[in-house]
């Protein structure tokens, strides 16, 4: 006959988790995510219109759910299909597998195609943020149009960050998390090397000999927050002066 006291300690043993040869409860081990987590984590980055944060998925699976561990098997899971989760900018989405893009080449919608006044722009833009238009006029050597940051912002590569503490409080710019999607990287660290952009021109040969890419997201020691008035009359700072000036 079975022992129902027996059959109890067992029980509780079980919920426990594994234990030591002392008695003592073994090291805690990451549980694997459920099979219905897994499904619900995949039906959510499938069906989002935009890359998803940890706190995003966490809100709406199940209570307790590794992050971290479930999009790694699902990152496993996809690795040899036709699309696969990847991350950028920090947060996660589905995109088709690098092999098979030319599958979409005639359906998928492409941006305008970027002067090369826009291109210089942007790249000073990314690897000097936070920066000023004045700073970037004399990285360029010539004037910065609006139409050229217009474009910019309405691809919404740009943002604006902050107000530098100098003379005039001139607003600065920086890029995106959308910057970082289009182009396929998870941080702006990863962006291409600094020799390269500066063997193609795209940045000044006068870099400074410790100058590294600074982190976007944090305000620098000379900038101040823009409120919701600054933002809104911004292109007053940046038409001040400035109704004569063309792009070369």
């Amino acid at each position: 006959m079975s022992d129902p006291i027996a059959e109890a300690i067992a029980r509780l043993r079980a919920r426990q988790g594994p234990q030591g040869g002392d008695g003592q409860a073994g090291p805690h081990t990451r549980a694997e995510p459920s099979q219905q987590a897994l499904r619900m984590a995949e039906a959510l980055l499938f069906a989002a219109a935009e890359p998803l944060d940890a706190e995003t998925l966490a809100a709406r699976l199940p209570a307790g759910t590794d992050i971290p561990a479930t999009i790694a098997r699902l990152q496993e899971k996809y690795a040899d299909a036709g699309v696969r989760v990847t991350e950028v900018g920090g947060r996660w989405r589905f995109e088709t597998a690098p092999d098979l893009a030319h599958l979409l080449a005639e359906i998928r919608e492409e941006p305008k195609k970027l002067s090369q006044a826009a291109l210089e722009t942007l790249s000073i833009i990314a690897y000097h943020q936070p920066v000023t238009r004045a700073e970037i006029e004399e990285i360029r050597g010539v004037a910065v149009s609006k139409g050229t940051i217009d474009l910019l912002f309405e691809l919404k590569w740009i943002r604006l960050r902050g107000r530098r503490r100098s003379p005039g409080r001139p607003v600065t710019f920086g890029t995106t998390d959308t910057f970082l999607e289009y182009f396929g990287l998870a941080a702006i660290t990863d962006l291409p090397g600094l020799g390269d952009l500066k063997a193609a021109g795209l940045l000044s040969s006068r870099l400074p000999a410790n100058f590294d890419i600074p982190d976007p997201a944090r305000l620098a020691d000379n900038e101040d927050p823009l409120d919701d008035e600054d933002a809104a009359h911004f292109h007053l700072d940046f038409l001040e002066g400035a109704e004569d000036e063309r792009e070369e």
